[in-house]
C-alpha cells in the first residue's frame, strides 16, 4: 500500500509539472482589441436600428448568492513553477477623442446643412454645451405655382453639475421655422393669375423654450424634469406650455414601488377659426399619476399598477372637468432565458396635444385649430422577442388600441367666397378633426449583426383602422415598412443605406364641379394618396483623425409621391459636407 501512495504522489506531480510545461510552451496568439470606435458622422435617417431590443419590463436583475468551497489537501512536493511570461497582446493606438464638432454641407435645391456642437468642462462637476443646426433648401419642385422654400434653424444650450450623489441641468433653446402652403390644389380647382398672386404662402414658426431635470442616485425621489415653452407663429398665433414632471421608487418587501406624477398645461390663442372671423382660445390642464409595483420571481416579471388624471378643458370661455384612470400592466416571462421571451400588457393614458406638437407632426396645419387631449383608454398587446441566433433579434407583436378624441390631420376646404383670405385658405393647408379610433396592429422587427462592420435591420407595421363619426382614419397608412443597412468598407470609407415604404392614405379634398358656372360650385370628395417608397443612402470618407467628408443622396428613385395631398416632395437630392472635430 506504501508503494501505491508513492506512486500515486509521483503522478499527480508529475501531472503538474507537465501542465505547467504545457502553459509555458503555449501561444495564445495575437489579437487586434479596437479600443474606441472612429466617429462616424452621418445625417439621421428616417429608421435606424443599430442594437439588439431590450425587456420593456424594467426588470432588475437579481444577484444570486455565490459560495465558495475550498477543498486543500496535502501533498508532498518540492516542485517551485517558474515566473511564466506573459504572451504580448497587439494594442492598436487609441485614437483622440475630440469634444466639439462642426459639419456643414451643400446639396441641389440648394441646400444647406450646417451643424455645430460644442461642450466644455469648467471644473471636475461643471459643464456646458451648445448645439447650433441649421437645414434650409429654396425650394424648387416642379410644377408649383407657389413658393416651397423653407428654414429650420434652432440654438440649444445647457449648463449641467453632475456630482456623486445627484445631477441636474437647465436647458435653454429657440427655433426659428419657415415653410410654405405651397401644394394649391390646382388639378381640382382652377385659379387665376390674380388668386394665385394674391396668395401669401409664407409662414413663421418661433420657439423659446427653458427647462432643467435633476436627478438622484439614492432616496426616493428618484428624478424630475420640467420645462416652460412659447410657441408662435406669423399670424399672431400664441401658446403656452408647462409641465412637471417628477418620479419616486422605492423598495415595500423587497418589491419595487414607483410612481411617476405629472402637472401638464397648455394654452393658447389663434387670431381666427377657418370659417369664423373670430378669436380662439383654449387652455388644457392634467395633473395625475401613474403608481406602479414591480412583481419579480424567477423568469417571471409583472408590473401592476394604474394611471389616475384629472383634467380640465376650457375653449372660448366655457370649461369642462372630467377624471380619467387607466390601467398600467405589464408582463414578461423567459421561455428560454434572454434568447425567447414572452410578454404581454394593458396600457392607457391621457396624451396632452399641443399646436407646437402638430406643427412638428405637420408644419402645413393651419392656425386655426381646436386644441384638446387624447383620450388613449386602452392598449392591449401581447408579443414575443429573442434571438434567432447569437447576433440576431427579432421582436412580434399584436395589439388593440382604443382612442377618444384621436387628432387625424384633413385638408382644408375652399369655398371661393373669399371670407377668409389668409395664405393657408385656399385649400393648400390642413386642419384637425377629431373622432373616437380602434387600432388593430401588427409589428414585427428585426435586427442583425453580422459582423463588427455590418449591421442590418427591417421593421414593419400594418394597422387596420375602425373610425366613429369620419369616413376615413384620415392621412393613416395602412402598411409601414422600413429598412436599413450600414457597414465599415475598411478604415477609411464607410456606407449605409435605408428604404421606406408607406401605403395608401385617404384624406378629404375641394374639388370644384363645373369650370363654367358662375359662381363656381365646391364639393368635398374623398381621395387616395398613392402609396410611396423612399431609397436613401450615403457614403463617407475618413481623411484624418479629425475630417470626414460624406456624400449623401435622398430620394434616389426619383420618385415623385405626395406626404401629404397636394404637397409633392423634391426629387433626388444630393448633399456632399465635410465634419471636423476639435478642442480648444
Amino acid at each position: 500500500m506504501k508503494k501505491l501512495n508513492i506512486i500515486a504522489i509521483v503522478l499527480v506531480v508529475f501531472g503538474i509539472q507537465f501542465s505547467f510545461a504545457q502553459v509555458k510552451d503555449e501561444n495564445i496568439g495575437s489579437e487586434v482589441v479596437n479600443i474606441v470606435k472612429p466617429y462616424t458622422p452621418t445625417i439621421s435617417d428616417a429608421f435606424k436600428v443599430k442594437e439588439t431590443p431590450v425587456l420593456e419590463d424594467e426588470e432588475e436583475q437579481k444577484k444570486e448568492p455565490i459560495q465558495y468551497n475550498i477543498f486543500s489537501f496535502p501533498v508532498a512536493s518540492t516542485f517551485t513553477p517558474a515566473k511564466g511570461k506573459a504572451a504580448g497582446v497587439d494594442k492598436t493606438e487609441k485614437e483622440k477623442l475630440y469634444n466639439n464638432y462642426a459639419t456643414l454641407g451643400f446639396g441641389n435645391y440648394p441646400t444647406i446643412n450646417a451643424e455645430l456642437f460644442i461642450t466644455q468642462n469648467l471644473s471636475r462637476s461643471n459643464y456646458v454645451g451648445g448645439m447650433l443646426r441649421h437645414l434650409s433648401s429654396q425650394g424648387g419642385i416642379d410644377g408649383l405655382v407657389l413658393d416651397d422654400k423653407f428654414y429650420n434653424t434652432s440654438l440649444d444650450v445647457t449648463y449641467g453639475v453632475r456630482e456623486r450623489d445627484m445631477s441636474w441641468n437647465v436647458d435653454l433653446g429657440v427655433k426659428n421655422q419657415i415653410y410654405n402652403w405651397y401644394g394649391l390644389p390646382t388639378e381640382s380647382i382652377v385659379f387665376d393669375d390674380a388668386t394665385i398672386a394674391g396668395i401669401d404662402s409664407k409662414q413663421t414658426y418661433n420657439t423659446i423654450a427653458l427647462g432643467g431635470k435633476m436627478s438622484f442616485k439614492d432616496g426616493i425621489f428618484n428624478d424630475a424634469s420640467m420645462q416652460f415653452k412659447r410657441f408662435s407663429d406669423g399670424l399672431d398665433s400664441g401658446e403656452n406650455r408647462f409641465f412637471i414632471k417628477p418620479n419616486f421608487d422605492f423598495d415595500v418587501m423587497s418589491q419595487k414601488v414607483k410612481a411617476d406624477f405629472v402637472v401638464d398645461y397648455v394654452g393658447g390663442s389663434f387670431d381666427r377659426m377657418y370659417d369664423v372671423d373670430s378669436e380662439l382660445k383654449y387652455s388644457n390642464i392634467i395633473a395625475g399619476t401613474r403608481p406602479s409595483i414591480l412583481y419579480q420571481k424567477d423568469d417571471l416579471s409583472v408590473q401592476i399598477g394604474a394611471g389616475v388624471y384629472y383634467a380640465t378643458t376650457k375653449i372660448n370661455g366655457e370649461s369642462d372637468g372630467k377624471i380619467f384612470v387607466y390601467p398600467n400592466i405589464k408582463a414578461s416571462y423567459k421561455l428560454v432565458g434572454d434568447i425567447l421571451v414572452a410578454y404581454a400588457g394593458a396600457e392607457g393614458d391621457l396624451e396632452q396635444n399641443s399646436y407646437a406638437d402638430f406643427v412638428d407632426q405637420n408644419p402645413f396645419v393651419s392656425p386655426t385649430m381646436s386644441i384638446a387631449p387624447t383620450d388613449n383608454k386602452y392598449d392591449l398587446y401581447v408579443g414575443m422577442k429573442g434571438k434567432l441566433a447569437n447576433s440576431v433579434a427579432f421582436n412580434v407583436r399584436a395589439s388593440n388600441k382604443n382612442q377618444a378624441d384621436r387628432a387625424l390631420f384633413v385638408s382644408n376646404g375652399f369655398d371661393g367666397t373669399g371670407t377668409n383670405t389668409n395664405g393657408y385658405a385656399f385649400g393648400n393647408s390642413f386642419g384637425i378633426v377629431y373622432d373616437d379610433l380602434n387600432t388593430l396592429s401588427i409589428f414585427g422587427e428585426l435586427k442583425a449583426d453580422f459582423s463588427k462592420n455590418v449591421t442590418f435591420g427591417i421593421n414593419g407595421t400594418y394597422n387596420n383602422y375602425s373610425t366613429d363619426s369620419q369616413a376615413e382614419a384620415w392621412n393613416l397608412p395602412q402598411l409601414k415598412i422600413g429598412s436599413t443597412v450600414d457597414f465599415d468598407i475598411n478604415e477609411k470609407w464607410y456606407a449605409g443605406a435605408n428604404v421606406f415604404f408607406v401605403g395608401e392614405r385617404k384624406d378629404l379634398i375641394t374639388v370644384q364641379s363645373d369650370a363654367d358656372v358662375f359662381p363656381p360650385i365646391f364639393d368635398s370628395t374623398v381621395v387616395t394618396i398613392d402609396s410611396y417608397f423612399d431609397l436613401n443612402a450615403h457614403v463617407g470618407y475618413k481623411y484624418n483623425a479629425r475630417l470626414t467628408a460624406f456624400l449623401k443622396g435622398n430620394n434616389l428613385a426619383n420618385q415623385q409621391y405626395n406626404r401629404w395631398a397636394n404637397f409633392p416632395v423634391q426629387g433626388i437630392q444630393v448633399l456632399l459636407g465635410a465634419n471636423y472635430k476639435f478642442d480648444f
